[in-house]
């Protein structure tokens, strides 16, 4: 059975210098936010947000 889900939310991680990098691709936007808020709250330095798929922040 193949799993026809489409997952166009990214978890995005920015780090001091500029860098992104994704963290985790997931199908709703609200699965990526936890995801996001659970990383924020581990008290790293870095950014994390959630984008949808194709549409980058500058």
């Amino acid at each position: 059975m193949s799993d026809s889900t489409v997952l166009t939310w990214l978890v995005i991680r920015q780090d001091d210098n500029g860098n992104r990098y994704r963290v985790g691709q997931y199908a709703t936007e609200d699965e990526a936010q936890r995801i996001a808020d659970s990383l924020d709250v581990k008290g790293h330095k870095q950014l994390y947000h959630v984008e949808r798929m194709g549409q980058s922040r500058p």
